[in-house]
């Protein structure tokens, strides 16, 4: 099986799994590459032509071991006629749990026909310079395992007349899948005195929550606390300083030191 174009679809608040996708695109060494980013509130799947006659890579960071729920309606409105995909998580060294199952399940309710998949390992949501938590990832060595599997990726394709000799792809994780977080009415504060009110916190955020005006105001509500806000705060006026925070970067900081590497499945 041999394609002209690639689809990179994701959800990827900080960035993170959007890195790894292009660098997977780059081993796949397939001509055309295009972009649906799933992130931006405003981003709609409703509408979209039936994806066929191409290859589709499909990539979500791990909120708790599960796909965002964010993320789940806009995957679910995906139309694929038994296409070839390739599922992606990314976790924060923790464990990634359920979370790739899950992204295999909904793609294959959206007609996709998952053909690979992986986990790969990025800078926690809650890591800092303080508190860190696989800070820096994915680091070149975790790119270079992202371009050999797209090159893997590749060289499967390549040996394969139909989609239809192409077998189930089994993954790690449990169902049913682990039970969610309750919201926690949490998020990220703003300090007054380097705030430029720039509404850069704003334009990243991947479900509104924040609004810009005279002050920053942030929905605790409706933030899911991926900390993209924080990340790309150009002054750092953006902090996280819930004391529930603070405790479980503490534990991770404490318990996820080990390095975990890249898991694929092909």
């Amino acid at each position: 099986m041999n394609f002209d174009t690639l689809r990179l679809v994701y959800f990827s608040p900080t960035k993170t799994t959007q890195k790894i996708l292009e660098r997977i695109a780059q081993g796949a060494a397939i001509g055309k590459v295009e972009h649906l980013d799933l992130t931006p509130p405003e981003a709609k799947t409703a509408g979209q032509d039936e994806m066929q006659d191409e290859l589709v890579f499909l990539g979500v960071p791990v909120y708790g071991g599960r796909v965002p729920l964010e993320a789940v309606p806009k995957l679910q409105q995906l139309k694929a006629n038994a296409t070839p995909a390739v599922i992606i998580v990314v976790y924060g060294n923790r464990e990634f749990e359920d979370a790739l199952l899950e992204l295999r399940d909904l793609a294959r309710e959206s007609g996709f026909i998952p053909v690979a998949g992986g986990a790969f390992i990025g800078e926690h949501s809650f890591a800092s310079d303080t508190m860190p938590i696989a800070n820096g990832r994915p680091d070149p060595e975790d790119l270079k395992k992202a371009k050999e599997f797209g090159m893997m990726i590749r060289g499967k394709l390549k040996g394969i007349d139909s989609i239809d000799a192409v077998s189930q792809l089994e993954v790690p994780g449990n169902s049913p899948y682990k039970k969610r977080r309750e919201p926690a009415e949490i998020s990220p504060s703003t300090h007054g005195v380097p705030c430029t009110l720039c509404a850069t916190c704003a334009s990243v955020c991947p479900v509104a929550a924040i609004t810009v005006e005279e002050t920053v105001v942030t929905d605790k509500l409706a933030c899911i606390l991926c900390c993209a806000c924080v990340k790309n705060c150009p002054t750092g006026a953006r902090v996280m300083e819930e004391p529930k925070i603070k405790q479980m970067a503490q534990w991770l900081n404490t318990n996820c030191q080990t390095r975990k590497e890249p898991e694929i499945f092909v």
